[in-house]
């Protein structure tokens, strides 16, 4: 058995792990990289194998960092077999979507304005590319053995962190090698605790958030505090938020202040088509979540959802205060971008961060302090106070990550710690030596390792 780490592997983007075993090739994830142009650049390379001659893919979620490119993947020439649940096919439709509109968009906005470095800037690839993908998926249920040929199956089992979120157990060779995928928080707001592994021969766990803890704060106090400060200003909050899962979070806890009356009576707005969408899958599979249907109809009342560009325009020019949740969550693209264009040189406005940034991403760089900004092309002063709820994230944290591995029981041959950048995967790898004693190795991009 072979593996090799194409992606996701000293980086929170990208993932993309291969396996190779009797002739099978399965790929666990096929992520878009973001953040630094080192990493975006990698989405234009092919794959270190020929995309043709891999048999499956195995979806443990939705995001862009683990589906995004899948669209290009295809266009290379794979024609095997998606598997996935059917909430995370949803999502992975809606987002492969998007991101191709948006593509297509900013190449388009790009070749207009003249600020691409190439003569003419084309899109990764385009809304009808990512439509070919669809009929490639398989959807399976969760903890139902899934057979992928006469000595390999996967079983799917929950792992929080968005609906239909799963960690993968992939049964082969006498070994079971379980994929974490992205672990969800033992205590989240709306999505029920991870399910542990009971057995792990080889083990590949997330790092995201090896190196710490999760502050003991409460996030709707903080959205409390930092809504009526903004709003006695005159000003707008702005919450760039991932539209899947982060952005239902903050709907329900403003839906909470906003009975209890404890924040003011102005409109709050969901700008995002895809995020528009992502309710609807939410409001669907509510055995997903730990929300009522009754809750969840109740708390979209409250929100003024825009799907159409011209009804953002008129939103961004409304001088009344409000409250903005829009993608993107890292602040990379989509709408986001369009109300910080006229927001962020306005003292007065308050930009909420809730989820984490990757190296490089605008995001990062307004948490670590940026005085400027670069959106499509031109640099704006970042007047606006910037300001994070960390108690939001989706993703485990260390003591999290550490909890999950407490189930086994067996002592795994090797754990590799994946979807992390090097620092907090380094920190985790020494938490779980001291703990449990397990043999574990921080995944480099391109490595490749045989058992």
């Amino acid at each position: 058995m072979k593996i090799t780490f194409i992606g996701g592997a000293g980086t929170v983007t990208g993932s993309k792990t291969l396996i190779e075993s009797n002739g099978i090739r399965i790929l666990i994830d096929c992520g878009l990289f973001q953040g630094i142009k080192p990493l975006r650049e990698l989405n234009w390379e092919p794959l270190p194998v020929l995309s043709s001659t891999i048999d499956f893919v195995l979806l443990t979620h939705g995001h862009l960092d683990h589906c995004g490119w899948l669209p290009r993947f295809v266009n290379q020439g794979f024609k095997g077999k998606i598997y996935c649940n059917s909430p995370t096919k949803d999502i992975a439709k809606l987002i492969l979507l998007d991101s191709a509109k948006i593509q297509e968009e900013e190449a388009e906005r790009a070749n207009k304005e003249h600020y691409s470095k190439h003569k003419v800037a084309e899109p990764l690839y385009t809304v009808e590319q990512a439509e070919k993908v669809f009929p490639l998926f398989r959807v399976i249920n969760s903890n139902e053995p899934v057979p992928l040929d006469a000595e390999i199956s996967a079983n799917f089992i929950g792992a929080g962190h968005i609906i239909g979120a799963c960690s993968i157990e992939l049964m082969l060779e006498n070994k079971t090698l379980v994929f974490s995928g992205d672990i969800g928080r033992d205590n989240d707001v709306l999505m029920f605790p991870p399910v542990k592994p009971k057995k792990g021969d080889i083990i590949f766990l997330e790092s995201t958030y090896g190196d710490r803890l999760h502050p003991d704060t409460d996030a709707k106090s903080e959205l409390e505090l930092y809504i009526n400060n903004t709003v006695e200003k005159g000003g707008t909050v702005i919450i760039p938020s991932f539209a899947v899962e982060r952005a239902q979070s903050i709907m329900y806890l403003l839906w909470q202040l906003k009975e209890e009356g404890k924040i003011p009576d102005i409109p709050y707005i969901i700008d995002s088509p895809m995020g528009v969408h992502a309710f609807e899958i939410f409001f669907n599979n509510i055995k997903w979540h730990k929300l009522s249907l009754d809750e969840c109809i109740a708390m979209s009342k409250m929100f003024t959802m825009i799907t159409d560009y011209k009804d953002t325009i008129e939103a961004i020019y409304n001088k009344q205060p409000k409250v903005v949740i829009a993608a993107s969550g890292m602040v990379t693209g989509g709408r986001v971008l369009s109300y910080l264009e006229r927001y962020i040189e306005l003292a007065e406005t308050t930009v909420i961060i809730v989820g984490f940034q990757a190296e490089g991403t605008r995001g990062r760089k307004l948490l670590e302090g940026a005085k400027e900004v670069k959106i499509h092309g031109k640099y704006y002063p970042v007047l606006a106070q910037i300001l994070e709820i960390q108690g939001l994230s989706a993703h485990g944290d260390q003591k999290d990550l550490l909890n999950w591995l407490s189930a086994l029981e067996n002592k795994p041959e090797k754990v590799f710690l994946v979807h992390g950048e090097n620092i907090p995967a380094d920190e985790l790898r020494i938490k779980i030596n001291e703990q449990y004693g397990f043999d574990c190795t921080v995944a480099l991009m391109g490595q490749e390792f045989e058992f």
